[in-house]
């Protein structure tokens, strides 16, 4: 299997695809920079693709929630938001390289994003969709503020989609949260017509526009963030923290004991071929 990119002249680049299956997502096996390279690389004009970033959260919620395994596999990019999945792979003997969407919003908005191109945003508030705007000098910010709910509103999620299309920009900034966002960036591939790239990036953008207060590096560096944001909002977040998150140890139980069966098969078909 591979994957194409294509440069800013038109012309494409076949280059191998590298993913990874750990727990129960497959990883595109690259590191931050070279995210942040396919990103800056693709062509604005070519048809509308999207990345997600799944956390553990995301992970725990995908083993349940049947909605969010085939949109995950309509993604262009996966890459790993989390810190601590990355210690678990570590752990494990696996390496997954850690792109926080927070991080690769900031990146972008940072190095690659020009002032004057169109960028278009979906979600967020008008507080913070200003502040980023006048943070960076955008010249031309194009914003949709869906309404509550939207996980259940086939129409809201169908004219998100339609303002994505008739605001064909290089970055679409999907801020809603999972699997609404998900769930837009499908609505976007079932279109047709709409254009760039959709990053799946939550509340990365409530960082840049001042709406919530990002972790010190030393606690992203040590795996805390989380511990942050719990004490920070632990009326919304203990329940994400303190009993969905701790599920992730029977994810990696389960996925050891499958990988270990994998490994038996493929050891008993290379024995059985020397044999032959």
């Amino acid at each position: 299997m591979s994957r194409r990119s294509t440069h800013r002249d038109g012309s494409e680049r076949r280059a191998r695809a590298r993913h990874i299956w750990f727990l129960n997502s497959a990883f595109d096996n690259i590191d931050f920079p070279t995210t942040v390279l396919r990103l800056a690389e693709r062509d604005p004009d070519a048809p509308f693709a999207f990345v997600v970033t799944p956390n553990v959260d995301h992970l725990v919620r995908l083993r349940r929630d049947g909605i969010l395994a085939p949109l995950y596999a309509q993604a262009w990019l996966t890459v790993c938001d989390s810190r601590v999945l990355e210690l678990i792979a570590a752990l494990s003997g696996e390496e997954v390289d850690v792109t926080p969407g927070s991080d690769l919003t900031r990146t972008l908005f940072d190095n690659v994003v020009l002032r004057h191109e169109p960028v278009t945003i979906i979600g967020g508030t008008r507080e913070v969709v200003e502040n980023v705007r006048a943070r960076y000098g955008l010249r031309d910010v194009r914003w949709h503020e869906p309404p509550m709910g939207l996980r259940n509103n086939p129409q809201a999620i169908a004219e998100c989609a339609q303002f994505v299309a008739e605001n064909p920009a290089r970055f679409t900034f999907l801020c809603v949260g999972s699997p609404q966002q998900e769930m837009i960036a499908e609505a976007c591939l079932d279109r047709g017509d709409c254009k760039g790239i959709g990053l799946c990036v939550g509340a990365s953008l409530d960082f840049l526009g001042g709406a919530a207060e990002r972790a010190p590096v030393w606690m992203q560096t040590s795996r805390l963030e989380w511990l942050h944001r719990l004490v920070l909002e632990p009326r919304r977040m203990w329940k994400r923290y303190l009993v969905d998150g701790p599920k992730i140890a029977f994810l990696w139980w389960e996925w050891r004991k499958a990988r270990t069966r994998l490994r038996d098969f493929e050891k008993r078909l290379a024995q059985a071929a020397n044999l032959s």
